[in-house]
């Protein structure tokens, strides 16, 4: 066998290292999961995370029940939210992530990260990074939403919400 194949060879055997590798990389990543409802930080996060995993019962249950426009249920919130897919941004699935946090006796603004990647040509990644933020209260000993930048709709805030 000539050098130049066993250098050839070894190339091959290389880059089916280096794929194989990248996928156990890949598969051996955490899922995302809940996380503990004892913080605002926590109740912040777990509010997007239900909303990425359709699970809006349990979206609804983050919201604070003061809001003047609070849905009266958990399928009118449902609805406002598939009615207005688009300010929930279900087009893809972003990474979001706790920023910082400000804490004051019951009253928390929370600080999120969210990173979109949008589709690009061979050597580009499309990634979009943009911050908001959250308001949180005390309600009862449990951190509740009362208003967010993104992942929310305005007629909340307002008397007689969302018709």
């Amino acid at each position: 066998m000539k050098s130049t194949d066993k250098f050839l060879i070894g190339i091959v055997v290389g880059v089916i290292l280096l794929v194989v590798v990248a996928f156990v990389v890949a598969l051996a990543q955490p899922k995302p999961t809940y996380q503990s409802e004892d913080t605002p930080e926590g109740v912040a996060y777990n509010y997007l995370f239900a909303l990425q995993q359709e699970d809006y019962a349990r979206a609804y249950s983050y919201l604070s029940s003061a809001l003047r426009g609070y849905p009266p249920s958990a399928e009118k919130f449902t609805k406002s939210i598939t009615d207005n897919a688009w300010t929930f941004r279900r087009d893809g699935s972003p990474t979001l992530n706790v920023e910082s946090a400000r804490v004051s006796s019951n009253r928390a603004t929370i600080s999120m990260r969210e990173r979109r990647f949008g589709g690009g040509g061979l050597f580009s990644s499309s990634e979009y990074t943009s911050s908001f933020e959250m308001q949180l209260v005390r309600e009862s000993g449990r951190w509740k939403i009362e208003s967010s930048q993104r992942y929310w709709l305005r007629c909340w805030d307002q008397t007689g919400g969302c018709q």
